[in-house]
């Protein structure tokens, strides 16, 4: 006697069927063995009795019975038959006591092949199980580059570390990331309190973010939490009720929905050029603008850090130049107290428009940025993918471009000496292309490359001199202000000191200006132009904000060499990075007479085929270079860089 809970499984089997039928897809379950080789299951990981996600359960481990079951493990045998009459009993059996007898599957890049138990995974997945007991057999694939298998060893990872593999992402750098808004070092052995604590949390987010239409958006609700905790972190999902969290879903949906984007950034390499106004705006008479109330907040003391001195110049040259128009603010060591407050004292204050000037108050200000939909809020970085906080940077490459040319023509047969703080989005932009400025003037020079942020300057620059180099590319104009700090700019070094013979220079006070005038006559409000996108605004020499400085003691020859390549960056003719290009290892990077796209400046992580040195990891980094790296770094924190 068929029971009604077989006809209805049977239905479901029959609508998959058809469905499967009409999109020219497979209709039953896929067969692992229908794909791996032999010697694939012969070098199986035994993991042993696990919780196995139900929706993960996709196939066979054979093809015997796999025609007895709809791709959606539906069964499809009528209910005449033996097979019927087993699922049956397993049914009323599940109704009266459970099922509690593990089943034996085999996991391939985090899905799941039923070997034994497959009416036993038909019957849960018809009641809607989250998950079932399985004996599980790990199957490795082959090590390569493409993104699938590189996101599926970070999940290894992190499941070493966790054992959780319910949680996905759909780009590399995920699983590490969500360590760390966790509160855990990458690797970090979770308990068993984290691991409930996690998954009444994951499991409280979901349901919220299903009802918010997430299903509908082709991400993870793994990659819709990560984004969720960079901004709300992970004690306030913990404390939400239901209503708090649907709300604090909405009010950040349009950071859920850029997930969706394959290219979430849209980089403004200069200002828009100005649109004429129509025949109205000259002749009706114009309204009296209300005066911007700007903050700039700063994460140290101008007395302290030359980056904050540049950026407080910056302030100092709108508030002189626009007058009445603006009144500014700034507040400073902002990391020294809780960034959130310093910011929401800002709001308090009366500021329509805030400036946050290191990348490690990006967290802070997106979360600001949420809750003040009316505040414009702009955060000095790059390549941050947020809806809420436009970011803005400038191309300091082109000036490291010219200080490498100037370098390469006075080195002779000499090597050359480069010092960089952190591994960030666009500094290594900075070191290649100082190295091809280097290399178009003198073929066969090599830079020595160092970094400040593992050990400190003074360390890093002795293992450059200690090599008997001489020219040496170290900090920017802007950080002249800087205690202890290495000369900036390009230096001889001498036994009597260093002579500074060039230096580039962050015009903040251009690039202020220029963001204010845009947001007073309100063409920066409308710049997005209905795109979903990020925006960064990454602005070079064609746009003022960056200049280089040259010392009397440079050869006129030289001189003229770097005023060219300065008139043909400034003008767009010139780019450091056209082909062809070839990293380290002799790999080409881009063809001949190829340019790389912004995209590629900004992320590149290799290094030109005349730099002697390596990305140092995240692990030998200060404590400030982590907090940084951990924010805007080009490799994820726990990842060795080569």
């Amino acid at each position: 006697m068929q029971i009604p809970e077989y006809a209805e499984a049977y239905k479901l089997a029959q609508k998959e069927f058809r469905r499967c039928t009409a999109a020219g897809e497979y209709p039953y379950p896929p067969a692992l063995d229908a794909f791996l080789g032999a010697e694939q299951f012969a070098g199986g990981v035994d993991l042993g009795v696990i919780q196995v996600p139900m929706e993960f359960v996709v196939g066979t481990r054979t093809a015997a019975r796999t025609n007895a079951f709809a791709r959606n493990f539906m069964p499809l045998m009528s209910s005449e038959t033996e097979f019927a009459g087993k699922w049956q009993n397993l049914c009323q059996a599940h109704m009266a006591e459970g099922i509690r007898e593990p089943i034996k599957a085999w996991e391939y890049m985090n899905r799941f092949y039923v070997e034994e138990g497959n009416k036993r995974v038909s019957v849960l997945k018809f009641f809607g199980a989250d998950a079932i007991e399985a004996q599980v057999t790990r199957i490795l694939p082959p090590i390569r580059d493409d993104a699938e298998t590189v996101l599926y060893y970070e999940f290894v990872e992190f499941y070493r570390a966790a054992k959780i593999n319910y949680v996905e992402f759909t780009r590399p750098g995920g699983y590490v990331r969500l360590q760390q808004l966790l509160g855990k070092s990458a690797g970090q052995v979770w308990n068993d309190d984290d691991r409930m604590n996690f998954r009444a949390a994951y499991s409280w987010f979901r349901t919220a973010f299903e009802a918010n239409g997430g299903g509908k958006l082709p991400i993870t609700v793994g990659d819709a939490l990560l984004s969720f905790l960079e901004v709300y972190g992970y004690q306030a999902l913990r404390q939400m009720t239901g209503a708090e969290l649907k709300k604090a879903l909405g009010q950040m949906w349009e950071e859920i929905a850029l997930l969706q984007e394959p290219s979430p950034i849209d980089v403004k390499l200069d200002p828009e050029t100005e649109k004429p106004g129509g025949i109205l705006t000259k002749v009706l008479p114009k309204a009296e603008p209300k005066k911007l109330r700007v903050a700039f907040i700063h994460d140290k003391n101008p007395a302290l850090s030359g980056w904050t001195y540049g950026h407080e110049l910056g302030r100092e040259h709108v508030q002189r130049v626009l007058g009445d128009e603006i009144e500014t603010e700034a507040y400073f060591n902002a990391l020294d107290a809780d960034p959130r407050e310093v910011i929401e004292l800002a709001v308090r204050d009366g500021a329509s428009v805030i400036f946050t000037t290191s990348p490690r108050l990006m967290p802070a200000s997106l979360r600001a940025a949420v809750d003040h939909p009316k505040v414009i809020i702009l955060n000095c970085s790059l390549n941050q993918s947020h809806r809420y906080v436009r970011t803005y940077y400038a191309r300091m490459y082109e000036a490291k471009f010219i200080a490498g040319a100037i370098a390469g023509s006075l080195a002779g047969e000499h090597d050359l000496g480069y010092l960089c703080d952190y591994p960030i989005y666009g500094q290594v932009a900075g070191i290649n292309a100082f190295a091809l400025g280097a290399q178009s003037a003198n073929p066969r020079v090599r830079v020595y490359l160092e970094w400040s942020g593992v050990g400190g300057v003074e360390a890093a620059t002795k293992r450059l001199t200690d090599r008997g180099i001489r020219l040496i590319s170290s900090q920017d104009l802007a950080r002249l202000a800087d205690q202890g700090r290495a000369p900036f700019g390009l230096s001889l070094v001498t036994e009597d000191g260093s002579v500074n013979l060039a230096m580039p220079v962050w015009q903040w006070g251009v690039y202020y200006e220029s963001l204010l005038r845009r947001i007073r006559d309100k063409s920066f409000q409308a710049e997005p132009g209905g795109s979903p996108k990020a925006l960064n605004y990454y602005w070079g020499m064609s746009a003022g904000v960056v200049e280089m400085r040259y010392s009397d003691k440079l050869p006129a020859s030289t001189r003229k060499l770097a005023g060219l390549l300065e008139r043909t960056l400034r003008a767009g003719l010139c780019t450091p990075f056209r082909g062809p290009l070839y990293d380290q290892q002799g790999h080409e990077v881009l063809g001949k007479d190829g340019v790389l796209p912004p995209e590629r400046v900004i992320d590149m992580a290799w290094l030109n085929e005349n730099v002697l040195g390596s990305i140092p990891r995240y692990e030998d980094l200060t404590d400030v270079g982590k907090a940084t790296v951990g924010i805007a770094g080009i490799m994820s924190p726990g990842k060795a860089e080569t």
